[in-house]
């Protein structure tokens, strides 16, 4: 639905108005947290129970650039651009991820005033899974193996975890890595933020914000003013997938992941608007709604599936 067919301001479809709300702030450079930062402290205030998590690709590429490495992206056999994460640029990753920017996010939130524990996917096994050491690439044209790969895929999250930390009052802001599961132990793996979030969106039953630097999904990626205002049909969510492209692509995906896990409505959405998070949950952005889903006899899964690398 686009945005001359529905009104205006109207509450997100879906939305409960009470359900915890995950908020995913993008990692690019255009992205400002500040507006962010003092929304969710007003949101806490009313009451609203909040989980921050965050990307970084930026600042991984810079702090990747500045241990003289070059950042390494590849083509997966589906089409989807990621980083490849060797053991050199994981080390990079968590230094960047949970060592720089978790750190700087909490102490703005509690700069805010908001009591907030910083977490990664590592921390109390969090988020977990299968590590995946070999990726499906293609360069020039050809598909091939690439090995050496620190990437994961979730299986769990430790929704009590959160719960806790949200029954005490606190804010989680959570990053990637993830606890990789290997046969000879457990060791830190890149994970896609976008379905980081999702994964916990589904885990807590939550509404979903995506806070990016773009409106929404535009039927027209090259014309702001097609931004397509919904999706509760099964046929819309086709057209919003159609429409996505790039990073927003991955987005929506892992958009359809939060909600088959549980997640009550997604919002992708303006990062830089004042009040983001009050905005989507309003409406303003592009609505994706349980509903959009195809109907199916089978229960929902526990937890999202996420996989490869890709830390936006």
């Amino acid at each position: 639905m686009t945005g001359d067919e529905s009104d205006a301001g109207s509450a997100a479809a879906g939305s409960t108005g009470d359900a915890p709300v995950v908020v995913k702030i993008g990692g690019g450079e255009a992205v400002d947290p500040a507006g962010t930062i003092a929304n969710v402290a007003k949101l806490v205030a009313d009451g609203r129970e909040v989980v921050v998590v965050h990307g970084g690709s930026t600042v991984v590429d810079e702090t990747i650039e500045r241990l003289g490495m070059d950042p390494e992206y590849v083509e997966s056999a589906s089409g989807v651009t990621g980083r490849f994460t060797d053991s050199e640029t994981m080390e990079a990753f968590t230094m960047a991820m949970p060592g720089k920017l978790n750190t700087e996010l909490v102490a703005a939130v509690r700069e805010a005033g908001v009591d907030a524990v910083g977490l990664s996917g590592v921390d109390g096994g969090l988020l977990a899974g299968p590590r995946k050491s070999a990726v499906r690439v293609v360069e020039d044209g050809t598909h091939r193996i690439k090995r050496g790969e620190h990437s994961g895929r979730i299986e769990t999250v430790d929704d009590d975890l959160l719960a806790t930390l949200l029954a005490g009052g606190y804010v989680p802001v959570v990053s990637p890595p993830m606890a990789g599961h290997e046969d000879d132990g457990v060791t830190a793996v890149n994970v896609d933020a976008d379905r980081a979030a999702a994964a916990i969106a589904g885990a807590l039953g939550a509404d979903l914000v995506f806070l990016t630097d773009v409106t929404g999904v535009y039927a027209d990626p090259r014309d702001p003013g097609t931004r397509i205002e919904s999706a509760t049909t099964p046929a819309e969510l086709d057209a919003v997938e159609a429409a996505a492209e790039g990073f927003m692509g991955k987005k929506v995906l892992a958009a359809r992941e939060a909600l088959e896990s549980g997640a009550t409505a997604v919002v992708i959405a303006a990062a830089n608007d004042d009040e983001p998070v009050t905005a989507a949950l309003a409406g303003d952005g592009t609505t994706i709604a349980a509903s959009a889903l195809e109907p199916t006899t089978e229960p929902a899964a526990e937890s999202t599936t996420a996989t490869q690398g890709g830390d936006d």
